[in-house]
């Protein structure tokens, strides 16, 4: 049985989401945040010695990080469905928005969160802050013209991993200057298995 460590307001709603789409059955254990600090309680090291989440056990196996985590449940129980065909034209496409959500994308809107606590203190860093806000959203709204996904003609994992980017930019007020990137968070929120999953998952304040 695959068990999801699921911590509240956080990036491992959208393995919830994956795992309604894919259909599997799974079981999940709950962790809150510390109301003060926000941080992941101490007992998800028990978990993993990172003590962050997401992080699934699947069998024998324990794995962290979204993007590996997508990758394995996609690979693995699949079928095929939910990514493109390994070796076509595709494929690659997928493989780069997996890595980049964490890699490239998340930085400047995980930065303008924490530089923001800081008040005048942070106050340099914001434009160049919001200069790489604007680049990369630039970037995912050029990719969704004229698409409903990011990848081919139906959803992917590339869509899965990228999305709390999306949902992230919104939180910012990002989005009503990006139509191409509402569009698709709208459109990937109204999915019966995102909603499935926002009823086992709890309340998630980006799901707007």
């Amino acid at each position: 049985m695959i068990i999801v460590h699921h911590l509240n307001e956080s990036r491992s709603q959208r393995i919830l989401w994956l795992l309604e789409e894919l259909g599997l059955p799974y079981d999940i254990k709950h962790y809150q945040r510390d109301a003060e600090t926000r941080l992941a309680p101490p007992e998800l090291k028990q978990v993993h010695p990172l003590g962050k989440s997401p992080v699934i056990s699947d069998g024998n196996l324990t794995i962290i990080e979204s993007g590996a985590i997508i990758d394995h449940l996609i690979t693995r129980y699949g079928n095929g469905a939910m990514r493109p065909e390994n070796g076509s034209p595709d494929a690659s496409a997928y493989s780069q928005w997996l890595h980049y959500a964490e890699g490239s994308a998340m930085l400047p809107l995980l930065l303008k969160m924490y530089v923001g606590r800081l008040g005048e203190a942070g106050a340099p860093l914001h434009p160049r802050i919001e200069s790489e806000i604007a680049n990369h959203l630039g970037y995912v709204e050029h990719a969704l013209e004229g698409r409903a996904w990011l990848v081919g003609e139906s959803i992917t994992g590339a869509d899965i991993q990228m999305s709390f980017v999306g949902e992230v930019a919104g939180a910012f007020g990002e989005r009503a200057t990006h139509p191409n990137i509402d569009a698709w968070v709208k459109r990937f929120q109204a999915r019966p298995a995102y909603q499935r999953a926002l009823e086992r998952g709890g309340p998630y304040s980006f799901a707007t």
